[in-house]
């Protein structure tokens, strides 16, 4: 027979659930091999049995199916950095835990959407309004320019009528002047 060596310790910050195999299989013995005795070929548990300490072994035919006990909390052991303990004590827990916190996350989100979304409301608001006055005062400014044109274009009709008479005034200034040429020019 040979002697199995003692059994390793835990790495610093892991517990009983993460001991190697030979860990578990020697801890069958009662501690034996901690006291440097050899155990006998029926005393040493074999791997199925170290597997039967930590979970359920099933076998069918070739085929050996393991289900180890507290998954959940193994899985969080895992994922968890060494030296810390898990966040929660139990499975359910946690899970109402982190729905919790997803749920008090979801309501901050809605509340700063919905903030969001009233103050874009409110800007909108503002900008519609503002489109609204400038269009108002475009259509004012715009009647405004028409009732001047049209009061122009009868200002020039009224000019226009006016000056009628003009250029017969011309002729008869340019008759006139010629006829005064024609006098100077007998007074010489």
């Amino acid at each position: 027979m040979e002697e199995p060596g003692p059994a390793a310790a835990p790495p610093e910050g892991r517990g009983r659930d993460e001991r190697s195999l030979e860990a578990l299989s020697l801890a069958g013995g009662g501690g034996a091999a901690a006291a440097g005795r050899q155990l006998p070929e029926g005393r040493r548990a074999t791997l199925a049995s170290a597997l039967e300490l930590e979970g359920t072994v099933l076998r069918e035919g070739r085929l050996t199916q393991f289900v180890a006990n507290n998954l959940e909390r193994r899985i969080r052991l895992s994922g968890a950095p060494r030296g810390e303990p898990p966040a929660g004590g139990g499975g359910a827990s946690d899970v109402v835990a982190l729905a919790g916190q997803v749920a008090a996350q979801v309501d901050d989100l809605l509340r700063n959407v919905h903030c969001g979304l009233q103050a874009l409301t409110a800007l909108s608001v503002g900008c519609i309004q503002t489109y609204r006055d400038g269009v108002e005062s475009l259509g004012e400014a715009a009647d405004l320019s028409i009732r001047a044109m049209y009061a122009l274009v009868a200002r020039c009709e009224e000019l226009d009528r006016a000056m009628q008479p003009v250029p017969a005034l011309a002729k008869r200034i340019r008759d006139m002047k010629g006829t005064l040429e024609r006098l100077e020019g007998l007074c010489k």
